[in-house]
């Protein structure tokens, strides 16, 4: 399967991890929408890097698992200040996003979506030539 098909399916996987931690948060601990959007966010990153280390990245091994996974995080920043700005300003401006803000995480995914991509493949996963 080409390797960003299979970014997307752990892309996917990412998303219903921080959509499902975001409504657990807000709706059973009442927690803040904003806030807790950077925990959802750290556990859908945590998801996808799992996936995308046994799947989409097979095999290309440049550092120890937490070296890697820290590297994978620091990666996601770039694509995280995307996907969290556009939850946000979504969050903050858009009515349907307040009732239902996984509207704004999916929204937030597909913006920070290749920003995530070039700093995973190139960066954390990069082949030596």
């Amino acid at each position: 399967m080409p390797q960003f098909l299979l970014f997307c399916i752990g892309g996917v996987i990412g998303f219903l991890v921080d959509a499902g931690v975001l409504r657990l948060l807000i709706s059973a601990f009442a927690a803040n929408a904003y806030l807790a959007r950077v925990f959802s966010f750290l556990c859908a990153a945590t998801a996808t890097w799992l996936f995308n280390r046994h799947n989409t990245f097979r095999g290309v091994r440049r550092y120890g698992l937490l070296g890697e996974w820290a590297r994978y995080l620091a990666a996601m920043t770039g694509g995280f200040v995307v996907n969290y700005g556009t939850y946000a300003l979504l969050y903050t401006f858009v009515e349907i996003v307040r009732t239902y803000p996984e509207l704004g995480v999916a929204a937030g995914s597909v913006a920070g979506l290749v920003v995530n991509y070039a700093s995973s493949r190139w960066w954390i996963y990069r082949r030596d030539a």
